[in-house]
């Protein structure tokens, strides 16, 4: 195997297990709580705050504390391999239901969320540092950036292909796709992390004597591309984040999709989301990073006015009409995909960039607060998102007859919330810098 193909393979790899639990506990997560841990919507929503939080604050801590890290494997490779293991099994025992009253399931799955995100964190955010140290190439990070999120979104297609089959069995099945996700997630963290051993010894490394925690924040504050980055980021992810996390409750709820298509939808946009992986690498490539945004955002944008108008499933009339409704709604979730992909490239991409302008290189630190501002913007608002759902009316207990006020909120969440968000992002990137000659493909 060439060298060049090894880097990505393995650095993909090293995203398909954090992909997959992200993927299943972004699409699935909140009907667990309501309709399977009994939760409210509300004790749910601030369910998926907790996580959310907490991943978020211990982001610096092991962002500062990998930037530290000194082995001969380098700072990034202990941290993955050491955290595979622990993430598969926290990860696993998420989705069991304990006994008991609705508040000791709370408090379990409080201390299970802790547990989840301190292993999440601690495996993905320094291997999301190590494009910036193991390359100095733009195309070569962006080409590392496609192959992460591949990894990631196969991986994702492949939970959702397992939640497909296994979650109409209830507590059970959730139970059985816990355990199979927890050992994907553990052995390709491993294997990830054999794979780019040959890499580690030549790749850049934070300087030796790093200043102290304020006087890196300081810089990192003053450090405008980051800014701009980081607001990028934070948009878009989130508008991501608030369809996923709605997205079963619009196909059963707003559009009256059976539970066959309803979680068939979601690996239609895993898939299309990897095409637009390979489709923006290559304008990015060609036209530049930020051109490659702009049309990804403007397909993302046609998606959201299908989202919006989409009327709900024909089932009183013929085949002819719901056959057309069908193929309205999989292209609509094709060019969702095919925009959202850049959601997942562009933002990382431009990190180094703004990564390369600091004199002490730390990846880490910088990579811990990009993440820990998108962690907590997320997480205010899903745990806005259950208390507005709860406001306008909708009931978990009342399955898909919901009233007419949580409808019409949810279509608002899935459309017109995302939409500013992206118009948002677009004004953040206006006066990004273009890049006078790109650096030479290189590997450290």
């Amino acid at each position: 195997m060439g060298r060049q193909l090894r880097l990505y393979l393995a650095y993909g790899l090293g995203d398909a297990g954090t992909g997959l639990a992200a993927t299943v506990l972004g699409f699935y997560l909140f009907p667990f709580f309501t309709e399977v841990a009994g939760l409210s919507a509300g004790f749910a929503g601030a369910m998926l705050m907790v996580i959310k939080v907490w991943d978020a604050l211990s982001d610096p801590l092991i962002g500062w504390l990998s930037d530290r890290t000194r082995t001969a494997w380098g700072a990034r490779l202990p941290w993955i391999a050491g955290a595979a293991v622990p993430l598969g099994f926290c990860f696993a025992a998420t989705w069991w239901v304990p006994p008991g009253a609705p508040g000791q399931r709370l408090a379990y799955y409080s201390v299970m969320a802790v547990l989840l995100m301190t292993a999440y964190t601690a495996m993905n955010l320094p291997y999301a540092a190590l494009p910036s140290e193991l390359s100095s190439s733009a195309s070569v990070r962006t080409h590392l950036n496609a192959a992460r999120f591949t990894g990631s979104l196969m991986a994702g297609f492949l939970g959702l292909v397992l939640a497909f089959s296994l979650v109409p069995q209830g507590a059970v099945g959730y139970e059985r796709l816990g355990i199979l996700g927890g050992v994907l997630i553990a052995g390709s963290g491993l294997v990830c992390a054999v794979g780019l051993s040959p890499f580690a010894h030549s790749a850049l490394r934070p300087a030796s004597h790093l200043d102290t925690i304020w006087v890196q924040l300081r810089r990192t504050v003053a450090n405008g591309r980051f800014r701009m980055v980081l607001g990028l980021y934070l948009l878009l992810w989130y508008a991501l984040q608030l369809m996923q996390t709605v997205s079963l409750l619009f196909l059963r709820v707003v559009l009256h999709l059976g539970d066959d298509w309803a979680l068939a939808m979601p690996m239609v946009f895993q898939v299309s989301a990897m095409m637009g992986l390979w489709l923006w690498r290559q304008v990015a490539q060609r036209r530049g990073r930020i051109p490659a945004l702009r049309w990804g955002l403007t397909l993302w944008g046609v998606a959201l006015v299908l989202a919006l108008v989409l009327p709900p499933f024909p089932a009183q009339m013929g085949a002819v009409w719901q056959g057309l409704f069908l193929t309205l709604l999989v292209l609509t979730i094709v060019l969702l995909g095919l925009g959202g992909a850049t959601a997942f490239l562009i933002p990382w991409s431009l990190l180094p960039d703004a990564i390369d302008a600091d004199p002490d290189h730390p990846a880490g630190f910088y990579t811990a607060w990009m993440v820990l501002v998108q962690k907590l913007g997320i997480g205010l608002g899903i745990f806005v998102l259950g208390i507005v759902l709860e406001l306008s009316g909708y009931l978990a207990s009342q399955g898909t007859d919901q009233p007419a006020g949580a409808v019409v909120m949810i279509r608002l969440c899935i459309s017109v919330v995302p939409g500013t968000l992206l118009i948002l992002g677009l004004i953040v990137m206006r006066h990004w810098p273009r890049r006078s000659m790109q650096q030479i493909s290189t590997f450290r």
